[in-house]
């Protein structure tokens, strides 16, 4: 070896040590920088690149600019400090936008799809605020017949004595019975598949292809999809609304609504329903939210499986006269689910033989299954509805326990002497 190569190797030496000296100088001032760091900031522009499960994490994250902290934030903040010129800052009063609601709202893009997202304080201050904004006095609306209580609470009795817009809800199940109760004043066509507290399925593409033809909306409540089993805007859907406090959040503590749709119309029903009507989430449940998500795709593939093994029990089951769960063969709707699913989510009906009354021993005997009106938690629910037509059965939200002992529960509190 030369002398020119025992120079040329000290020059190589000396360079290195300089590089790594500059780097760590600069090292704890490069997060003030999101452009020149790596990782989970640039994965936001190519989110539609990755995999569902890596976006339900890694979609809406940045690593905190002050800190460097890798999970985002809890800013409780009410108001922001802004500049003298501050028109087109993004926060200023977190009732029209806080950090905590936007990073979901990037998270549910990611994962639903459309071109914005609006959330709202629940999921029925997202679907009738929605109405509220995109209608006017004369204007109908069509809606499924069987619908979120509050839903069609305002549809029946508020909207047309209040408001003067025009409703028919009908059953939608069948498309034909949408073709015809369409008028000319019809804009808008909402439809809850599956609905609550029937399962009742309608057919997405079949009344988009119909509203598309007579020039109005299609909005979709997906909440009992979960999410991850239906995909609304790729079958032709307009807007697509969750209510957030059930599967999506999925820990039963908090409330929370999203609607996903064009940006043009999300920017009509975040100026109505979030800041003139105040219909704004929480921070707090924005962030108890965007943190259940992560786990979303993994809790939904257990409901899914538990549904149907409960399902399967239940509809061999001697006391039980009849199940409902889309994806039993026996389902009414079954080949829409097939179609448009790609799982049956955790919802599910029954009733038994014999007496009413016998509910009521049903569920006093039951160990695991909570008495309760919601959805979608990590612990099973159960209770007793009916279809708006007078007939009562149980609405089960069967949740992530050991399948095996659901079904032990069940089979022990339907026992004979219950």
């Amino acid at each position: 070896m030369g002398i020119l190569d025992h120079y040329f190797i000290g020059y190589l030496a000396m360079r290195n040590l300089w590089i790594t000296g500059i780097i760590n100088l600069l090292l704890p001032f490069l997060h003030h920088f999101p452009i020149l760091y790596p990782g989970e900031t640039m994965l936001m522009n190519d989110h539609n690149e990755l995999a569902f499960a890596t976006r339900c994490i890694h979609a809406g994250l940045a690593p905190d600019e002050g800190t460097g902290a890798v999970k985002r934030p809890l800013v409780m903040s009410n108001n922001f400090r802004v500049p003298f010129d501050w028109e087109g800052v993004e926060y200023v009063y977190s009732r029209d936008l806080s950090p905590n609601g936007r990073w979901l709202e990037e998270r549910l893009v990611a994962l639903e799809g459309g071109e914005d997202c609006v959330v709202t304080s629940s999921g029925v201050s997202a679907i009738n605020g929605t109405f509220l904004a995109l209608l006017n006095a004369g204007d109908h609306l069509l809606c499924s017949e069987v619908a979120y209580g509050s839903v069609r609470t305002m549809l029946l009795e508020h909207f047309p004595r209040r408001f003067g817009i025009q409703t028919s809800l009908v059953d939608t199940t069948d498309p034909e019975n949408v073709k015809i109760a369409l008028t000319d004043r019809t804009k808008l066509i909402h439809i809850e598949t599956p609905a609550n507290p029937t399962t009742s399925l309608s057919d997405i593409a079949a009344i988009a292809r119909i509203a598309r033809e007579a020039g109005v909306l299609l909005s979709v409540d997906s909440t009992w999809s979960g999410l991850t089993n239906q995909r609304p805007f790729q079958l032709g859907a307009d807007l697509v609304m969750h209510s957030l406090s059930k599967y999506i959040n999925g820990h039963g503590d908090a409330l929370g609504g999203a609607v996903l749709g064009p940006k043009q119309l999300t920017d009509l029903i975040r100026r109505f329903v979030v800041k003139d009507l105040g219909g704004c989430i929480s921070p707090f449940n924005a962030w108890q939210i965007l943190r259940g998500i992560v786990t979303l795709p993994l809790r939904m593939e257990r409901h899914n499986q538990n549904a149907l093994r409960v399902a399967e029990f239940l509809e061999r089951h001697p006391r039980v006269a009849w199940v409902r769960y889309p994806g039993l063969r026996s389902h009414p709707q079954h080949t829409t689910a097939i179609r448009q699913m790609q799982g049956f989510a955790g919802m599910l009906n029954f009733d038994i033989h014999g007496d009413p009354q016998g509910r009521r021993g049903v569920v006093e005997k039951l160990k695991l299954f909570a008495y309760a009106t919601c959805l979608g938690h990590e612990e099973s629910l159960i209770m007793v509805y009916d279809d708006y037509q007078g007939h009562e059965f149980f609405r089960v939200s069967v949740g992530l326990e050991d399948p095996a002992d659901l079904i032990a529960d069940l089979e022990q509190a339907m026992s004979q002497g219950s």
